[in-house]
């Protein structure tokens, strides 16, 4: 079954303006100026996209696809992610780890849900491990994870500067980080050492020394959670300017009580300091627990991150005019892909997977296509989970 996208204006991201988009086989096969691309006879699905606005789907490269959470006790383990909600938020790639609890969580479980989300539509990666090191692996090692499974990208989240952290030392952070870094050579994969950081004082040191002491490339570690406070996003600032990436959690927006750096000031910084846009990506930290803990260390609020805030701070930051489209589309889907090495995804190209998100003039999702297959038609939600009612 082929399906022709007619007539949208698209970004990819590149503004291309109008143009018709082929698709087949779950690629994009062909782009074309508006009524030039023929289908040979064969039967298409065509989608008058006309008036509205193509661009490759969302890449959410931090999601708890198990649920996240726990550190309430059982009764606060966040559920599972549904695919329904992976579509909905114009997401069709994610990566998902583990958090906090590596006990009642497992790598069989997290690669069994990202299977599970693959056959119902969506693109799944995975990261080895969760908070602790040692870290927990599929096949007992990292460099061996990478090499074959084939969903695996490398280690995270492992938590650093943080009270939930195993503590980890620079030696094993660097040995770790090594792990990653031949693993990835020998599995043609990007091998990142994803790393959770905290509010602890220590901050970047680690990985600040990592580039200083070893020979370990500073594309290889990606920090996230970067602007939880003001002092991290300094030192995040620090380590783009060194040639590194930052994730951004784009959550829920910090009121003035918060100690988080919002999105847009993140963009501010960026352009103050002459720092390439390429060296962020945006994360929604999706299903995982969002904990707020007092000074003694005690759990006093918890809610759940969602993956709607990444459609949101796009749509939000092209119309106040922080940001161009075709840059929040590199924000939001093209720096992951190049950062994690994921070849065809991230860009609206012939022969890429057709992971396609069509907005109205108000940014808005109206149709969704994850490897050419249709999930959402004209507003309305078509995934639906094996399970789903």
């Amino acid at each position: 079954m082929l399906t022709l996208i007619r007539g949208g204006e698209v970004f990819g991201p590149e503004p291309l303006g109008p143009k018709d988009v082929l698709v087949a086989g779950g690629l994009i096969e062909a782009i074309r100026a508006p009524g030039r691309l023929e289908t040979g006879g064969l039967e298409a699905e065509v989608v008058d996209a006309a008036g509205r606005i193509v661009v490759p789907g969302l890449i959410d490269p931090h999601v708890h696809i198990l649920g996240g959470g726990g550190e309430g006790g059982p009764a606060t383990r966040a559920p599972e992610i549904r695919v329904e909600d992976i579509v909905a938020s114009g997401v069709t790639s994610v990566i998902g780890c583990l958090g906090t609890d590596g006990i009642t969580r497992h790598m069989t479980s997290l690669l069994a849900k990202a299977r599970a989300l693959d056959a119902e539509g969506v693109s799944t990666f995975i990261f080895s491990g969760s908070y602790d090191i040692p870290v927990r692996t599929l096949t007992g090692s990292v460099r061996s994870d990478l090499v074959l499974i084939d969903k695996v990208l490398g280690a995270g989240e492992i938590a650093v500067s943080d009270h939930r952290s195993s503590q980890p030392t620079f030696d094993e952070i660097a040995r770790l980080a090594a792990e990653c870094r031949v693993g990835g050579l020998l599995g043609g994969k990007a091998g990142v050492l994803h790393l959770h950081l905290g509010d602890g004082s220590r901050g970047l040191d680690l990985l600040f020394r990592l580039i200083r002491e070893t020979e370990i490339p500073v594309t290889q570690v990606i920090p996230t959670h970067i602007s939880r406070n003001l002092r991290l996003f300094e030192q995040g600032l620090a380590w783009a300017a060194a040639g590194g990436a930052i994730d951004i959690t784009v959550g829920p927006d910090p009121v003035p009580s918060d100690p988080d750096v919002g999105f847009e000031d993140v963009l501010a910084a960026f352009e103050r300091r002459g720092l390439p846009l390429s060296r962020i990506t945006a994360s929604s930290d999706g299903n995982g627990s969002m904990p707020v803990f007092d000074a003694d260390g005690r759990l006093v609020r918890l809610t759940i991150a969602t993956q709607k805030d990444l459609l949101r701070k796009l749509r939000e930051i092209v119309q106040k005019g922080l940001a161009p489209l075709e840059t929040a589309v590199r924000l939001f889907s093209t720096n992951a892909a190049d950062f994690y090495k994921l070849v065809r995804k991230g860009r609206v190209e012939a022969g890429r997977d057709a992971d396609l998100l069509i907005l109205d003039r108000e940014l808005r999702p109206v149709d969704v296509f994850a490897r050419g297959r249709r999930m959402m038609a004209a507003g309305r939600l078509l995934a639906r989970g094996t399970f789903s009612e």
